[in-house]
């Protein structure tokens, strides 16, 4: 049985409270290319804890139906791990390939990245040596990633998977595992208009964002329900953009982002690849845990 007034509830508080702060800046001439302000950014990544509100909202004001559907808990620890391990690979593989089938290139002496500090007044002269920043950025992103960026990640996370997913699964899990990722992408809209991940491609990138969302979002789904944890879930959101805005975006700063990268073709069918592996590899978990 499917919960409309909660799962309506929600979308209305997410999209409201997203869209009206989002549209605020954009009306104000805040933009997503070159050198973003910092105060922008900071907002952006404040309202990222627009859906866990709108699910506090929902449930404590609107159905009264307690925190438990949204699996606010840890579990157990092997799938963090796992996860911190998949995602930096999956990264791996997708600009591997975006590299061999001719759609970027590495640039190695991160010159993009010394003209961009370069024109913003930073003294570049003094930089440590290339291959010390790319090992030291990857670093971070591996470590930083799924704890730091994992904080911004659950504000997203307690909303999608730990209120809307349960909500949707009623449905069947194609249906609803397809319905959050369109949901999810959508969601990031006003932002793609004005250059987030898709630069150049407002209307084009909305739909790249939706195929990009719901592949990605497969893979989270499926260890968020097994694991019953939304909390897993923001660790791997987490590690999920501290890979995605850590050192492949300077390593590869001249891709076309509809066809390589993380948020292109190549990226999109790593990622469906490896989430539908492991909606197979969770079948044959419960197939096996059943005979026993």
């Amino acid at each position: 049985m499917i919960d409309r007034k909660g799962i309506i509830s929600y979308l209305i508080l997410t999209f409201g409270i997203t869209y009206a702060i989002q549209g605020a800046l954009i009306l104000a001439g805040f933009r997503l290319t070159g050198a973003p302000p910092l105060y922008g950014q900071l907002v952006i990544a404040g309202v990222m804890w627009a859906p866990a509100v709108a699910t506090i909202l929902t449930v404590k004001l609107i159905t009264h139906e307690g925190f438990a559907i949204t699996n606010l808990r840890i579990g157990a620890l092997r799938p963090y791990l796992a996860s911190a391990l998949v995602v930096p690979v999956c990264f791996i593989a997708t600009y591997a390939l975006t590299w061999l089938l001719g759609q970027g290139q590495p640039d190695w002496q991160l010159a993009d990245l010394r003209a961009l500090l370069a024109a913003t007044g930073t003294q570049t002269s003094t930089m440590p040596s290339s291959a010390l920043i790319l090992t030291v950025v990857f670093l971070a992103s591996l470590f930083l990633g799924p704890t730091i960026n994992g904080i911004f990640g659950f504000g997203e996370e307690l909303g999608w998977r730990g209120y809307l997913l349960p909500k949707l699964m009623p449905l069947g899990k194609l249906k609803a595992y397809a319905a959050v990722g369109v949901i999810w992408g959508l969601w990031h809209a006003p932002l793609i208009v004005v250059g987030f991940n898709y630069p150049g491609y407002p209307l084009l990138g909305v739909v790249g964002m939706v195929a990009m969302t719901t592949a990605i979002g497969i893979y989270i789904n499926e260890l968020t329900l097994r694991n019953r944890s939304s909390i897993l879930a923001g660790w791997i959101h987490g590690a999920f953009n501290g890979q995605a805005y850590g050192v492949w975006r300077i390593l590869f700063p001249s891709v076309n982002p509809l066809i390589g990268g993380f948020t292109g073709v190549i990226g999109i069918a790593v990622w469906l690849i490896v989430g539908l592996w492991e909606v197979h590899r969770g079948r044959v978990v419960t197939t096996f845990q059943r005979a026993w």
